[in-house]
């Protein structure tokens, strides 16, 4: 299969460049998506714009604006904007190299796989990448994506380099924000102690593939079923988890995790993870 980059441009070590191109690491294909539909006639709604005071307009005449006061707005053009992109719209130069233990996971956002741009490019795209990888480090740099600069830390995977978008400290909100209301009382031990043992009848690799969307699952089940012209089968509400007494709940999970260990066998190997599964360095 061929992928379309996101992205292409060139990747800057000081004085070395090489073209290079960012491809997502993720993918929505197995989204399920909706349109809206008229249920009187089965058409999909066709969105239009729309000026309030004279009606449809075609979106070739829009031009972008910014919100300075209610409903004033200054207007800019295309020619506007791109006269103010940065050298970083196609250049990722690296700027600084960090331990990855440094990068709050608060920061990591969107993961991208970044590879060299032709075979030219691939002789000093290596050296890059193994300087990288030698270092032990991960190295920050700058791009530009939708539109927006954004920093970006890349680290070796496999032949290539993988590429997350880092957050900008604007966009991160402080812990005690959310946090300060949580009571410091300290936990009664012998609750902690039943607790740890649940999590290690628990313990166990980290497999990808055993964790699924059930909602998306449930979804496509329902349009099967329409298709069909079955009925579809409600789902039954979850229990009731209101904990009345929490020492007794834990002993019964305790008492009930047992045939659901998620240790291998005494004897057998655990199942090895996908190549693409590897733990994050910075996780």
């Amino acid at each position: 299969m061929t992928y379309r980059p996101t992205w292409q441009g060139h990747l800057k070590l000081s004085l070395v460049t090489c073209p290079v191109a960012l491809y997502t690491a993720t993918s929505s294909a197995g989204d399920v998506h909706f349109n809206l539909i008229n249920p009187k006639t089965h058409n999909r709604i066709r969105m239009i714009t729309t000026d309030p005071d004279t009606g449809p307009i075609e979106r070739s005449e829009l031009v972008k604006g910014y919100e300075i006061s209610k409903g004033e707005y200054i207007l800019l053009t295309n020619d506007e904007i791109d006269a103010v992109k940065l050298e970083s719209t196609r250049t990722i130069e690296i700027e600084r190299f960090v331990p990855a233990a440094e990068i709050d996971r608060l920061y990591w956002d969107n993961p991208y796989f970044l590879a060299p741009d032709g075979k030219l490019a691939q002789e000093a795209f290596g050296v890059i990448r193994t300087a990288l990888e030698r270092s032990g480090k991960i190295a920050l740099g700058r791009v530009v994506i939708g539109a927006r600069e954004r920093i970006v830390a890349l680290e070796p995977r496999d032949r290539g380099i993988l590429a997350y978008t880092i957050r900008t400290d604007a966009e991160v909100r402080e812990p005690d924000e959310i946090f300060a209301g949580i009571s410091d009382k300290a936990a009664d031990p012998a609750m902690i102690a039943i607790a740890e043992k649940i999590i290690a009848q628990l313990e166990g690799p980290f497999d990808p593939s055993q964790f699924v969307d059930r909602y998306e699952e449930a979804l496509r089940a329902l349009i099967e079923d329409k298709k069909k012209g079955h009925k579809p089968a409600r789902v039954a509400e979850p229990d009731d988890t209101n904990v009345v007494d929490l020492m007794a709940a834990l002993r019964a999970s305790l008492g009930g995790q047992t045939k659901h260990a998620a240790k291998p066998a005494a004897g057998s190997k655990p199942a090895k993870a996908p190549s693409k599964a590897k733990a994050r360095k910075a996780s």
